[in-house]
């Protein structure tokens, strides 16, 4: 039997990048021999992320709208067909049986591609609130696969298959991992521990709220693990210094997230959609600060799709250099509440996304047995 061959699009952002290769990880698991080509935009983090994962990958020249500057905007309509005709190209030479895009700049020209070559193809959407790109392709996508409820507003309802986001296994592997966790950070596991993250670039908002309430965690004697990004990490510890106080940990990244989880007893993150497909796993109490500087505000309609179901708390990132700290210190005296926020958070969580997905790019491939 010929082997299944994939096209994968799309990137630009972790959240975009990692749930991507967990859906090539999948199809080889369940077809070791298939064919998997990835797409993604010359320049950005997939180009190297993805070839580090053991994945072949081919770059389009392709961009989005720059605030701010009108003359790289004028290239931006000749970047996208140059992108499209390189696509064109690409599913002419490598004959893919399934297109999948999972959104970022390169996702559109391939799956725009595919459409006109008649190859099926799987939009996976990360989050509550389509973009105008995926809406549009969405129409004529064989199958959708969406993480939140209330997709049909977006895409027909008969093509929609809600799977969850796809997540790092090892990430939210945390069982028995607390002492282990709070041993690898230098911590003491018998204190109370706040995480505080941004992502790998870092959160501006979350640093400085951080910064300004630092005293507030020494005289609390609650720990923090700060996860400053490598954007701000250097002016941090020249303001700070390295040895600031021995409850508070900072760190530029975290290699090992699923010890820093096990060893948190709260945590404050953005609202990327990936992000909360792993905290909805680790089963903490949560408090989601979304990005104001994402398309179409998707990082506050991912937030308040928890909210509502009492799994999050929400702090806007307008207010919260004010509140955020205290906010947090607060919930984390307030064992009932953790407790609740713990458990309904833990009922959202979709915990085979990948395997889900993969089985609807075989079926779509004529490969339903698989």
């Amino acid at each position: 039997m010929r082997a299944t061959r994939i096209i994968i699009s799309g990137g630009g952002t972790g959240g975009h990048i990692f749930p991507a290769i967990a859906i090539a990880n999948a199809l080889r698991r369940a077809e070791p021999g298939c064919e998997i080509l990835f797409v993604g935009a010359t320049g950005r983090m997939e180009m190297e992320k993805v070839p580090a994962a053991g994945y072949k990958i081919v770059g389009l020249n392709i961009a989005g709208i720059q605030r701010g500057s009108i003359v790289k905007n004028l290239a931006l309509p000749f970047k996208l067909m140059g992108s499209v005709q390189k696509a064109l190209k690409l599913i002419s030479d490598f004959k893919p049986d399934v297109v999948v895009g999972v959104g970022g700049y390169a996702s559109g020209p391939v799956l725009f591609a595919a459409s006109w070559k008649n190859v099926p193809y799987l939009i996976q959407e990360q989050n509550s609130y389509a973009g105008v790109t995926n809406k549009r392709l969405g129409r004529n996508a064989s199958k959708i696969c969406v993480a939140f409820d209330g997709m049909d507003a977006f895409f027909p309802a008969e093509n929609i298959l809600k799977t969850g986001n796809p997540v790092r296994k090892d990430v939210v592997d945390i069982e028995n991992k607390h002492f282990h966790g709070s041993e690898l950070l230098k911590l003491d596991p018998l204190k109370k521990t706040i995480l505080v993250t941004g992502g790998s670039l870092g959160a501006g908002t979350l640093n400085k709220s951080i910064e300004k309430h630092l005293q507030d965690f020494v005289e609390q004697d609650v720990q923090l693990v700060w996860q400053t990004g490598k954007y701000y990490y250097t002016g941090i510890m020249e303001r700070i210094g390295p040895n600031f106080h021995p409850n508070v940990r900072i760190l530029e990244f975290l290699n090992q997230m699923d010890l820093a989880y096990a060893a948190a007893d709260v945590i404050i993150s953005r609202a990327g959609a990936g992000t909360i497909a792993e905290l909805c796993l680790i089963k903490k109490p949560v408090i989601l600060v979304p990005s104001p500087n994402v398309a179409e505000d998707h990082q506050t309609k991912n937030a308040l799709a928890l909210v509502k179901n009492n799994a999050a708390m929400l702090i806007n990132d307008r207010s919260a250099e004010d509140t955020m700290v205290k906010e947090a210190l607060d919930l984390l005296k307030d064992e009932e509440r953790c407790e609740l926020l713990a458990e309904n958070i833990g009922k959202m969580a979709l915990p085979d996304a990948d395997e889900l997905i993969a089985a609807e790019i075989f079926k779509l491939a004529g490969k339903g047995g698989i």
